[in-house]
């Protein structure tokens, strides 16, 4: 099923305007919308939606069919031919009841999964109770076979249908269109983590802030500033959004949001807002009445405790397993590495572990021996002359095996050793330089407050890339919203990182 549309519209790169539907942007009189009534959602999410649904529908229908052929073969009796007839049309039910088509979030996210499971959870429930209840002699296969192969065929389902829009919103198609509301500084952070996340399905066009003419690195970057936060009403209904995003400014008080939010009630247009904890992931964070105001409970990351003793023993027994596994590749590398030039075979370096304590990390050697000594005369093409990071594409100190290595994280092979002592973790923050860490502030050394990792968000999000600010960022949101299944989600993206070398050299 297609989900390529044409009313998708492309969205403004730097120079390009987005033409406004409406010539002027007059005041309205008080008491009335700028906003037309609530419109439909876009085509190729009603597509989406659709494609879902009949995934779903055939998921169930195979594997309750697979799972009566592997309990009773060919022998169909009416109660279970009955079962497995409607089991389809009962699972995309308990899915939709858990929000597993809900617009606002398929596409990206874990929401659209979660539901998946979740509704995998409730129809096991629901069978067993309505079995024991009714004394339907329902087969027992259905419950133990169908459901669980159902959930894993669906989510297999979701995330084909999900890589498929990640393909076109490449493209600049399936996106929604925002407009970010806020200070000039928050907004174009917005605009820049949207851009480099393609993925998440949102595109920037348009920007209200508190001082429009004093807005030039928004208009330098592409993005038109079109009023001030009155406007945004007006804005949103001219340019035809499909959200507005406000991000954390002390100009958005309360009063303002609660207004907004009238304004926008009813049109269709997504109210999205910041809180403020930028790098707090919604776990840690909840909603919870009191004297009658919602207030926002953040929860305080735990760095001890059962879960960190499970993550110290998988990082043992999973470099372990790995080191006797790459064994004949680590001999290879050495071998490749010490007839392609002079030198040592491992390249040693000190990095500044957990609490601050050093370390020797061990990496294939990619570039010559002098390397260090020839730093000084490449300082102008470092890629990363914002931070710490000395990172230049085309370096001439890399060597031609040194190359390959780097293009696909080989050299960081070793680290695995560094993993068995326990000086690293298999995910966590990038292992930083006595120099860096010599000038963090505050909160640049909460990086500091766990194991550094041989891969980690940084490796998953672009690597050399990325700017010294948004490596720091990456590296905090992790260390604040630690889970392990955080981990094996970053271990799971660095197999396709690293097979893709995206910001690799």
């Amino acid at each position: 099923m297609a989900l390529e549309m044409p009313e998708v519209r492309e969205p403004a790169g730097p120079g390009q305007r987005v033409p406004l539907r409406s010539a002027a942007l007059e005041p309205l009189p008080p008491g009335t919308s700028a906003l037309p009534a609530g419109r439909r959602p876009l085509r190729w999410v009603r597509r989406y939606v659709a494609a879902a649904v009949a995934a779903d529908l055939l998921a169930a229908a195979l594997c309750g069919v697979c799972a009566h052929l592997i309990r009773f073969g060919t022998d169909v009796g009416s109660a279970t031919q009955l079962a497995v007839a409607i089991f389809p049309l009962v699972w995309v039910a308990v899915v939709a009841l858990q929000g597993g088509y809900d617009a606002s979030t398929i596409g990206s996210g874990n929401e659209e999964f979660r539901s998946i499971l979740q509704g995998g959870l409730v129809s096991m429930a629901a069978i067993g109770f309505a079995s024991y209840a009714t004394g339907w002699q329902l087969s027992r296969a259905l419950v133990v076979l169908a459901v669980p192969t159902t959930v894993v065929v669906s989510a297999v389902g979701r995330h084909l249908l999900r890589r498929y829009v990640h393909h076109l919103r490449a493209r600049g198609l399936c996106l929604r269109t925002v407009l970010a509301v806020g200070r000039e500084r928050a907004v174009l952070d917005l605009v820049r983590q949207l851009r480099r996340e393609r993925h998440c399905g949102m595109t920037v066009v348009a920007a209200c802030v508190p001082n429009p003419d004093h807005a030039a690195l928004l208009r330098a970057e592409g993005v038109e500033v079109v009023g001030d936060l009155t406007r945004v009403p007006d804005v949103a209904s001219a340019w035809a959004v499909d959200v507005v995003a406000v991000t954390s400014c002390s100009e958005a008080a309360a009063a303002y949001l609660r207004q907004l939010s009238w304004d926008l009630e009813g049109t269709g247009v997504e109210l999205l807002v910041a809180p403020g904890l930028m790098e707090v992931a919604g776990p840690r964070m909840h909603v919870r009445p009191f004297i009658g105001l919602p207030l926002v409970h953040v929860e305080e990351p735990h760095f001890t405790g059962p879960a960190r003793l499970v993550k110290a023993s998988l990082d043992r027994l999973g470099a372990g397993l790995l080191v006797v596994l790459a064994l004949p590749v680590l001999a290879a590398l050495a071998v490749a590495v010490h007839l392609d030039s002079a030198g040592p075979v491992l390249f040693r370096q000190q990095r500044i572990g957990q609490a601050g304590r050093p370390f020797t990390m061990l990496k294939f050697r990619t570039m010559i021996t002098d390397a260090e000594a020839r730093r000084a005369e490449l300082t102008d093409r470092n890629h990363n002359d914002d931070g710490l990071l000395f990172k230049i594409p085309g370096d001439p100190r890399i060597t031609r095996v040194g190359q390959v290595l780097r293009r696909h994280s080989l050299d960081e092979l070793p680290q695995l050793f560094n993993v068995l002592r326990g000086h690293m973790s298999l995910v966590g923050p990038r292992p930083p330089l006595p120099e860096e860490v010599a000038r963090y502030d505050s909160s640049m050394r909460r990086r500091l407050l766990v194991k550094p990792g041989l891969t980690g968000l940084w490796q998953v999000s672009g690597r050399s890339d990325l700017t010294w600010e948004e490596a720091v960022r990456l590296d905090l949101r992790y260390v604040e919203n630690w889970s392990l299944a955080l981990d094996l989600l970053i271990l799971w993206k660095t197999f396709r990182a690293v097979i893709r070398a995206d910001g690799a050299y």
